[in-house]
């Protein structure tokens, strides 16, 4: 038998004689996604683009992730995938004990009602032929959970907990601000009851003032209701005060993982450095040193070779162009991918 068909063996064994922690709701071991570029007169796939590569987290049971990095880098394409609303490639994806990838479609289907997305977009997301009642109140409708009036006054005290009136159940999407409309998409989310929601850039696209509205109703939710969260932005600062943990991606990889304040006192990574100096200081007498990073992300078609970062990196040497690094504790929680941390 050949090293390599001898290495697949003992990873599928090992796969299958794993047990996930029961503290944990989610564990992701091992998410690879590569999307196909298709080219040539039969159109067949000339090279990968390489948006998760290897990527692995867990998630405690009343825990909010937050997962950070600049557009491109691969968030949404992990949550994506984590759900399997886009199928990987391969790896783990464990959700409250049981592995989504080897769940057929009528079995992931039972387990959709507990994991729940907040849209980026809180008006694409929602249906403009739909009354509010309606948007929040299908889900329930769909799998049996309530029906007729049971049905109108889940969404009524639904409506309720995010902060809208009653009188709103019968209006259409285009009668409410970016703020309202965004609290019905919380409110949706919340139908089903689920044990897991993830946010994907919920505050993205609001005004500063609302974005706080709507990050301390998701914190209130979490405090009363014990669910799960996956939170997804673009800056440290949206996810410093609503994340337990936080993880930093660049180019489809995790480059460092540690409890919220830790990451912000001693972050590690070269790159996580650049994201932190960039934190506005709410202070007109304080002054943080901007580490301004050179070059343009590279292509993940085409990554460097080595450390994906050494390329922006004022530190690189020569063992980060040859060799990638890995995911390494270097205090309690506290996990960074550098050759040099």
């Amino acid at each position: 038998m050949s090293v390599p068909a001898r290495k697949l063996i003992e990873a599928q064994a090992q796969a299958q004689a794993y047990k996930p922690d029961p503290a944990n709701l989610v564990e992701v071991r091992n998410l690879v996604k590569w999307f196909p570029i298709m080219g040539g007169i039969i159109s067949r796939p000339v090279a990968h683009l390489k948006a998760v590569d290897n990527v692995s987290f867990s998630i405690a049971r009343q825990e909010t992730l937050g997962l950070v990095g600049e557009s491109g880098c691969g968030k949404t394409t992990v949550a994506r995938t984590m759900l399997r609303l886009i199928e990987p490639d391969s790896g783990q994806v464990w959700f409250d004990g049981t592995d989504l990838v080897k769940l057929n479609k009528n079995q992931l289907r039972r387990r959709r009602p507990q994991m729940q997305v907040i849209f980026q977009d809180p008006y694409a997301s929602l249906n403009p032929r739909l009354t509010v009642l309606d948007i929040v109140g299908e889900a329930m409708a769909f799998h049996g959970i309530a029906r007729g009036k049971e049905r109108d006054k889940r969404v009524m005290d639904l409506l309720d907990r995010v902060g809208l009136q009653a009188a709103h159940a019968r209006r259409f999407p285009h009668e409410f601000s970016g703020g309202q409309r965004q609290r019905i998409g919380i409110a949706r989310a919340l139908a089903m009851n689920p044990k897991l929601i993830v946010a994907d850039e919920p505050v993205s696209a609001l005004d500063v003032s609302i974005q706080s509205q709507i990050l301390n109703l998701l914190s209130d939710l979490q405090a009363d209701l014990g669910v799960t969260f996956l939170f997804i932005a673009h800056g440290l600062h949206v996810v410093k005060h609503v994340s337990d943990r936080i993880g930093v991606m660049y180019l489809g990889k995790l480059v460092e993982m540690a409890p919220g304040d830790e990451l912000y006192r001693m972050a590690a990574h070269p790159y996580t450095k650049a994201l932190v100096s960039a934190i506005p200081i709410p202070d007109p007498k304080g002054h943080r040193e901007r580490i301004i990073l050179e070059g343009d992300v590279p292509s993940p078609v085409n990554p460097p070779s080595g450390c994906r970062f050494h390329t922006r990196c004022p530190y690189t040497t020569d063992r980060c162009r040859q060799e990638e690094p890995e995911l390494r504790k270097i205090a309690d929680g506290h996990e960074v991918a550098c050759h040099l941390a």
